[in-house]
């Protein structure tokens, strides 16, 4: 995976791990605004960015790959994770408490789809839209990339190949929290936007209700895209929270 890092060796790791069909660079708004101690872990994720040589499998092929990232930095790590990332985010705070000192879940699907099959299949029928740049355009729109990074939201989604596409999207679809979820000792942040898909708030309450110590939080007038539609905001609710 490429790795970006940013920041102090000895400042406090922040793993950011971003969502499907988008990159390491959908952090770049946020960041702006955090404090510059932090020791910033930005990877693009497989088969995204400049990742996409590399097909994305499954979660818990890019899971070791991210346990190594937080080895080498020697301390345990806080983790934002955005939707896809999310669902990463979970699984390292349930596999490796060891490295994960506090997580926060932003947007995280957690209750399985039904019929992910036919759904696939549509997907796989219509895969090639995601190379055209007016649909690349809408789909912007939905997760309220900011006009400085339409361009980079338009290549990366012209470089996901079909394979990491499905591969990525069924991950997603299919994913239910691990049963180490409910045993993580750290601190854990659970958002979702008031205006996101109803399944996407009812995932925000089972990952809360697998994890009581948990805290949750449902963001009023946001959608699916936190990060990106409230940047500023977000670092900062992310700074108090570490705080």
């Amino acid at each position: 995976m490429h790795i970006d890092r940013y920041g102090p060796e000895r400042g406090t790791p922040l793993l950011l791990l971003h969502g499907g069909g988008v990159a390491g660079w959908m952090w770049e708004p946020m960041r702006a605004h955090l404090d510059e101690g932090h020791r910033i872990l930005l990877p693009d994720l497989p088969g995204h960015g400049r990742s996409a040589d590399q097909t994305y499998t499954s979660h818990d092929d890019v899971i070791p790959a991210l346990e190594e990232l937080l080895e080498d930095e020697g301390r345990p790590a806080t983790v934002v994770g955005f939707s896809l990332g999310a669902q990463l985010a979970v699984l390292l705070a349930a596999q490796r408490p060891d490295l994960v000192e506090k997580v926060i879940v932003v947007s995280a699907q957690a209750i399985p789809m039904r019929a992910v099959g036919p759904m696939l299949a549509v997907l796989s029928a219509t895969a090639g839209l995601a190379r055209q740049e007016w649909f690349a355009k809408l789909q912007a729109r939905e997760l309220f990339v900011p006009p400085e990074h339409l361009d980079d939201y338009v290549r990366t989604s012209a470089g996901i190949s079909r394979e990491t596409l499905l591969n990525a999207v069924e991950e997603n679809l299919r994913f239910t929290p691990p049963d180490g979820w409910r045993h993580f000792p750290g601190a854990a942040l659970i958002l979702a936007g008031s205006k996101e898909k109803t399944l996407m708030r009812r995932s925000s309450a089972a990952l809360h209700e697998a994890l009581p110590q948990s805290e949750r939080e449902i963001i009023a007038d946001c959608g699916h895209g936190i990060p990106l539609q409230r940047p500023a905001w977000f670092a900062q609710r992310v700074e108090s929270w570490m705080r």
